[in-house]
């Protein structure tokens, strides 16, 4: 046992070679059997040190309690040298002669949960309270982990305390401005105007239940950056912490933690005791407690904790995301009693933004353990339907749903009933809602559940042997050996790369929101205008805070920093740099028309936006229109896999385009405002560029999305275009278009 606490089995998802900001990726191989048995044994081994510690404070109660105030008989001693009977009790209780607690959570809910926290690809930590039984279960409890925006839960908590001293009015109105906007989470900075106002009790809702990046600031600025790392200290909670405003980090006032952990960092403990009292209402005043568990109770975020939980389960519960962090706490309400439960994630190896990402079904299977756990005998009413269901959601319900379609749908897509949310459910799913004439999302909402009826909760009975046995089932024809192959796409197209003509497809024409492959257009945009006006690609862009405060996949430059348009367009096309994107945007935007609406005239962005979507139209891309520079999800900001055949064609023109998505690395030098000159690396995020053959052209990847592709090959002088919108996840994208490409070869021969 090391002095951290950990076992040094599980010590290498923590070492300090991948704490934030290292530069090599976590890379955590799934143990053998018998490393996992080695594992939980350590993990075992790991807990005498509470056990020790919780006699340890027993003792010395005994010892107040007995009036023994000599130095020999003191605490303090007793850690050097306890009296005989001392050692035979902590012996006893060390082999299970005194039990503690938590002892019935070790022996059955460790036993589902550890091979779930074991298997994980990065770090995780854990902690667990039944708050009627006592019962509980820790995993790294103690750890000090990013929360990303579950530390808004300790804000709220703050302000609910302030407003019952006081010094804060829950009342008071408070200004949208300009200047508070910042990116991220939420619906105040696209959906409101300047001047907009609200009180703080609604701004707190707001960062609650949409986890709203400019309503926390609003609050924060309320109560005051430091006052909830204070009022945490205050209530024993000494590692959960603020750092800074959101997208603000030059307003921390902890700024080694925000080196660290970002915008907050807190222990699974110290989150479950928090939660804790805030059941007990021992947090704030009973009222406030029971409008913070209201606000809890409306967070809009059900891929964690809430995503295999049953009907009859209740969650009052906070997330937080970012690129290598998910996180989720909260108090579940259930027939067996309410349970408080947190679990941080961090460094993971997975940093995907699908349904299917890793650390986010980690936390709905570990939520789910736990219910199942404490309610043993089932729930009430397990069959009546969620609220909505989507690719990568599991459990019951998902396999009542492929029960229903089997039976609804003629012919019967005769779905394996596994009880997971797979791209055959989602295709069986569809295809329901086309045959009804409803949305075609993929997605189960109200609309969907009523039309299907009542569900099918299980399998008919078995008949008799011989109505079995005399039975001839029915066969599909053969598989046709030249047919395309099958893909777990939503749309996919086999293009020439030299003419640009359609060679085979499947819903080439069905709009989808196709991600970071806008920046195709984003750069072809800019050359085309180099083309023109040589000279552009030398001219240097000084980086924006706003293209600095731009979210999701990025460049890595900061607010001041100068480089070339033409370094910078290798940032954009290698780590699909978002930041970068706006960049280039706001440095090139003013040379073109402005878009039709007035408000947005002087808007650089805005303006090459406009441009985007008419050189779209100029291409002919019909059903494809552009929001923004980068691909984040936007209503409207939907493409075609036929119009993006065409647009990658007509990017492919370009010699220099070319050479920039073949490129797999590149190295550059930034300087500051302040003079100063760093290294920076951009890594290419096609992985197709590692196999002879492949040549580009862009990845692109939102929850909105899925994994998206477009990709450029050659092969025996054919030059082939495959793209792929909507794979099931980043590995299926490339499985999808290697294999769409190796029949092209085969079959589609000039």
């Amino acid at each position: 046992m090391n002095r951290s606490g950990f076992s040094q089995a599980r010590m290498r998802p923590f070492s300090d070679a991948q704490k934030p900001g290292a530069s090599e990726p976590l890379r955590v191989r799934r143990a053998t059997t018998r490393k996992n048995q080695t594992m939980l044994a350590n993990a075992r081994y790991q807990r005498l040190p509470d056990r020790f510690n919780m006699i340890r404070g027993a003792l010395a109660a005994v010892a107040a309690a007995a009036g023994q105030a000599s130095r020999g008989n003191s605490p303090r001693s007793c850690r050097r040298h306890p009296p005989r009977w001392q050692v035979v009790l902590l012996f006893s209780a060390l082999c299970g002669g005194i039990v503690p607690a938590t002892s019935g959570a070790e022996s059955g809910l460790g036993d589902r949960l550890r091979p779930l926290l074991a298997a994980h690809q990065g770090k995780v930590a854990m902690a667990v309270k039944h708050l009627e039984k006592g019962e509980e279960f820790a995993h790294h409890a103690d750890k000090a982990l990013p929360t990303a925006s579950l530390i808004k839960v300790a804000v709220m908590a703050t302000a609910y305390r302030l407003a019952d001293a006081g010094t804060l009015d829950l009342g008071r109105t408070v200004v949208l401005r300009a200047e508070d906007r910042v990116p991220g989470s939420g619906i105040l900075t696209g959906h409101f105007s300047d001047g907009a106002t609200l009180s703080v009790r609604d701004a707190i809702r707001l960062m609650i239940a949409f986890s709203d990046n400019t309503a926390t600031n609003l609050v924060l600025d309320q109560i005051g950056l430091r006052t909830t790392a204070d009022t945490m200290q205050e209530l024993g909670f000494p590692n959960t912490k603020i750092h800074s405003k959101v997208y603000r980090r030059e307003t921390s006032v902890f700024p080694e933690r925000s080196k660290e952990f970002g915008l907050g960092s807190t222990t699974p403990r110290e989150m479950v005791g928090l939660f804790e009292q805030l059941h007990r209402r021992q947090l704030a005043s009973a009222a406030s407690c029971e409008a913070m568990l209201q606000h809890l109770a409306a967070c809009q975020d059900k891929d964690l904790f809430p995503r295999n939980l049953p009907p009859s389960a209740r969650i009052a519960h906070k997330t937080g995301a970012v690129d290598a962090v998910r996180t989720d706490a909260g108090i579940l309400e259930t027939p067996g009693g309410p349970i408080a439960i947190c679990v941080l994630t961090a460094d993971n190896a997975d940093r995907s933004w699908t349904s299917e990402n890793a650390a986010e079904r980690l936390c709905a299977r570990l939520a789910r353990a736990t219910y199942d756990y404490f309610n043993p005998s089932g729930v009430a009413d397990r069959s009546a339907p969620p609220t909505a269901l989507a690719m990568g959601a599991a459990g019951p319900q998902v396999g009542f749903l492929q029960r229903t379609l089997n039976a609804r749908l003629s012919p019967s897509p005769e779905l394996g009933v596994d009880g997971d949310f797979g791209p055959a459910t989602r295709d069986a799913v569809l295809r329901f809602q086309e045959e009804r004439g409803l949305p075609a999302s993929g997605e189960v909402g109200p609309q969907t559940w009523q039309a299907l009826g009542k569900l099918v909760t299980q399998d008919e009975p078995i008949p008799d042997p011989a109505v079995v046995n005399a039975q001839v089932l029915p066969r599909q024809p053969p598989d046709d050996p030249a047919a395309a192959p099958l893909v777990t796409c939503q749309a996919w197209i086999i293009g020439d790369a030299r003419t640009g003509a359609r060679l085979r497809a499947n819903n080439e024409r069905r709009k989808l929101d196709f991600a970071s492959t806008t920046k195709i257009m984003t750069a072809h945009l800019a050359l085309q205008f180099a083309e023109e006006h040589p000279g552009v690609l030398d001219e240097e862009i000084v980086f924006s805070r706003r293209a600095d405060d731009t979210i999701g996949s990025s460049a890595g430059l900061l607010a001041g920093e100068r480089l070339t348009v033409r370094e910078l367009l290798y940032g954009l096309l290698l780590p699909s740099g978002n930041d970068a994107a706006v960049a280039l945007a706001e440095h090139l935007g003013g040379r073109f028309d402005p878009p039709s609406k007035a408000a947005d005239a002087a808007d650089p962005v805005a303006r090459f936006v406009a441009e985007m979507n008419r050189r779209a139209k100029t291409l002919g891309l019909n059903d494809t229109r552009f929001c923004n520079p980068h691909g984040l999800p936007a209503e409207g900001h939907q493409s075609t896999a036929a119009d993006l055949l065409t647009l990658a064609h007509a990017a492919l023109r370009s010699p220099l385009f070319r050479e920039y998505v073949r490129t797999r690395q590149r190295g550059c030098a930034v300087t500051s405002a302040a003079g100063h000159t760093r290294n920076v690396l951009w890594k290419n995020s096609n992985r197709l560029l590692g196999i002879e053959g492949y040549e580009g052209v862009k990845t692109g990847t939102t929850d909105a999305a899925g994994a998206c592709l477009v990709a450029y090959g050659t092969r025996a002088g054919q030059e082939r275009l495959v793209i792929v919108l909507g794979s099931a996840s980043s590995d299926a994208r490339y499985a999808d278009s290697r294999n769409l490409f190796r029949w092209a070869w085969q079959q589609l021969r000039e």
